[in-house]
């Protein structure tokens, strides 16, 4: 059929060229016949009012007679095939990091497990877990002896093992303010010498609620200065280790830059203060067992693969924590000390919503908050 058309429209078009060129002549008033009058006229023969719509760029590319003309019913335009959405990426994609809190302020639900081990000094600073029930166990005449002590007991274990799922939800009503929530739960394994007793039973549940708000003075496609106010609230239970049994106060300052299209820095800087602490030891001393930490982070990622609609990022990343007072259980001091771990790992990237983290963390110092931890991150983007 559509051979036919073609084929119809090429008579047409020949028959009009050849009654133009060579149509009966026409006298002239001397009675001779007349040349210039029988040359055919191109625009003419090219007129829209003959021929229908006429396609320059069809003529001038060859093809299909039917995209030259359109002889009314004769010709059809073909239609052009539907065309495939490209992903629409956020202007600045979310943090590409997995332990330095996210400078960028946008709305997102995300979902984190940790799996650590071999944490000596769960109780320093009441940072982890609160002071050490093994202070209620002291005879009575002991200068340390605490029968308020909130933390866990009766013993006190060589280290903990531990897991910790986070539940993170944040709200963003512009691009430079937004709140937060983040309901953790934890699971502890008191790891005791060949033979020796439990310090205290495995324990599991909800720990300290966080809660808070970021504004961001500085938003831009490649450049974010934020400030966070978080908070947390005892609601673990301290006496299984669950939660540290006074709030806090957290400011900090968050940092995101993007240097290229594949590379970016983050950093933090801020400060945990304990609005309230245990009895340090002995327990008539004027210092408490809560101590302040200072918290720092810098990392960096590089996206080695950047396809519309999966990327694939490198990250590199370095988090220090250092005790100004406060006290730890088996420890002489804890005040000044500084704790560094390393993390490293890929962060995986689909479509406009989708990243998934997989870290890895390892103590670089001598005094540490674990040995090591794994880390794995689920987040949807809005």
């Amino acid at each position: 059929m559509r051979r036919d058309r073609s084929l119809m429209a090429v008579l047409a078009v020949s028959l009009t060229i050849a009654t133009a060129a060579f149509g009966q002549p026409q006298d002239n008033r001397d009675g001779e016949q007349s040349t210039v009058d029988s040359q055919p006229d191109l625009q003419h023969l090219f007129s829209d009012r003959l021929y229908g719509s006429y396609n320059h760029e069809a003529l001038a590319a060859p093809g299909p007679l039917e995209d030259i003309f359109s002889f009314g019913g004769l010709g059809q335009s073909k239609a052009k095939p539907p065309e495939f959405q490209k992903v629409k990426r956020p202007p600045i994609d979310p943090s590409m990091v997995g332990y330095i809190d996210d400078a960028v302020v946008h709305t997102e639900v995300r979902v984190r497990f940790d799996a650590a081990n071999h944490d000596d000094t769960p109780d320093r600073a009441e940072f982890f877990y609160a002071k050490c029930g093994c202070y209620r166990s002291l005879p009575p005449g002991n200068p340390a002896y605490d029968p308020t002590a909130p933390g866990p007991g009766p013993g006190v274990p060589k280290y903990v093992n531990f897991q910790q799922l986070y539940l993170y939800g944040e709200f963003a009503p512009t691009h430079k303010l937004s709140l937060f929530g983040q309901l953790p739960f934890r699971w502890l394994q008191p790891q005791e010498p060949s033979g020796a007793a439990q310090a205290f039973p495995n324990n599991g549940g909800i720990g300290d609620i966080q809660v808070g708000a970021k504004f961001a003075p500085i938003s831009s496609p490649t450049q974010y200065l934020t400030f966070q106010l978080r908070s947390s609230v005892p609601s673990g239970d301290a006496r299984k280790g669950l939660g540290t049994n006074h709030a806090t106060i957290e400011p900090m300052v968050l940092y995101y830059q993007s240097i290229t299209d594949r590379m970016s820095l983050e950093a933090q800087f801020g400060d945990v203060h304990p609005l309230s602490s245990s009895k340090g030891v002995p327990t008539s001393g004027s210092h408490g067992f809560a101590g302040d930490v200072i918290t720092w982070g810098a990392g960096t990622s590089y996206r080695f693969l950047d396809e519309e609609e999966f990327w694939l990022s490198g990250v590199l990343e370095f988090v220090g924590w250092n005790v100004q007072g406060g006290m730890a259980t088996g420890r002489a001091n804890t005040d000044g000390v500084n704790i560094v771990n390393a993390k490293v790992g890929p962060r995986f990237s689909w479509g406009a919503h989708h990243s998934l983290y997989v870290g890895y963390g390892i103590a670089l110092t001598s005094q540490t908050w674990y040995r090591e931890i794994l880390r794995t991150e689920y987040r949807y983007a809005f």
